[in-house]
């Protein structure tokens, strides 16, 4: 899953919805965006584009990843890496195992 913003929900939405209002009022969109992000204290621009941009693909505008099919590829990738770890685990006891065995014992 992407990294949860520290920017509350409500505040993405309603920066979404304010950037859809005042984009006609601007020459262009960056224009729009730099107004908006500095009306509600926003860190960037690029912080607002890429929650309109999000916005967009959720609500099926734009083609991408919809934010519930990025939590589920983050999910398989975190499982994905543990595994792989296990893995690693399980190879480094089997190496140790078959040395252990092929070493010649003898008994004090």
């Amino acid at each position: 899953m992407a990294r949860p913003s520290r920017y509350p929900l409500e505040l993405r939405r309603r920066a979404v919805r304010v950037v859809a209002e005042v984009r006609d009022d601007h020459a262009n969109e960056t224009a729009a965006l730099q107004a908006v992000t500095e009306k509600l204290g926003i860190g960037s621009r690029e912080t607002l584009r890429n929650w309109v941009k999000q916005h967009e693909i959720d609500a099926g505008t734009r083609p991408g990843t919809t934010t519930e099919e990025s939590a589920q590829l983050e999910a398989l990738r975190t499982e994905n890496a543990e595994l792989k770890r296990a893995n690693e685990i399980l190879k480094a006891a089997a190496s140790f195992f078959a040395a252990e065995l092929d070493r010649p014992h003898t008994r004090s």
